[in-house]
């Protein structure tokens, strides 16, 4: 089976949030760590996607960086997936944004268990639109050429990708897993949540 890395797409602007959402608490340490550890458990190596100007903030420190390359600049999570191709087209990647705080590693198991190498990705069906979740997906290394075939068609949206091609989608478990945060308000309704299912279970 071809190798899989983990890959955390850390570099969006979080201009809704007006402030790093990687650097944000919802389990005791960065979004981050939290999101970079839960991959750890599962690829034999794990990078983090940023913007170059990101390299030298705190939170990125001491973890293997990719930086967006060209032709794939701001383009957004595609460029951050192609880069991560590019300078390692010999892998499957294992992706996952900063900004889910409620997935799991039951989520993630779930997803590999069911992994389908005959497809271009292995991902989750959203349970708000039905539309592909590709923010928390597995990536075959052959399925690089098509993602390169939909960039030449401008068309840089990895949702809409996956919608046309041959991803294998997959019904959550969890209904809530993949819900993002985007604003300060979400934020602090997320972290009320989580520390409300903490005290459920301790």
């Amino acid at each position: 089976m071809t190798k899989l890395y983990g890959l955390v797409l850390a570099g969006g602007k979080s201009s809704r949030m007006k402030t790093d959402k990687a650097a944000l608490n919802y389990h005791g340490v960065t979004q981050l760590k939290h999101t970079h550890d839960l991959l750890c458990k599962f690829c034999s190596s794990v990078f983090v996607s940023v913007r170059e100007e990101q390299q030298n903030e705190k939170a990125y420190q001491n973890l293997a960086l990719i930086f967006d390359t060209e032709p794939f600049f701001n383009i957004g999570p595609l460029g951050g997936i192609l880069s991560a191709m590019h300078k390692y087209p010999h892998v499957s990647w294992l992706v996952l944004a900063c900004d889910l705080p409620f997935v799991t590693k039951e989520a993630i198991s779930y997803l590999m268990t069911h992994r389908d190498l005959t497809k271009i990705a292995t991902a989750y069906i959203s349970a708000h639109d039905r539309l592909p979740e590709p923010l928390c997906a597995i990536y075959e290394k052959e399925g690089q050429e098509i993602l390169l075939r939909f960039l030449k068609k401008n068309i840089h949206c990895p949702r809409k990708i996956l919608s046309q091609s041959n991803a294998h989608l997959l019904e959550l478990q969890n209904q809530a897993a993949l819900d993002n945060i985007n604003d300060p308000q979400e934020y602090d309704q997320a972290k009320k949540k989580i520390c409300n299912h903490k005290a459920k279970i301790s």
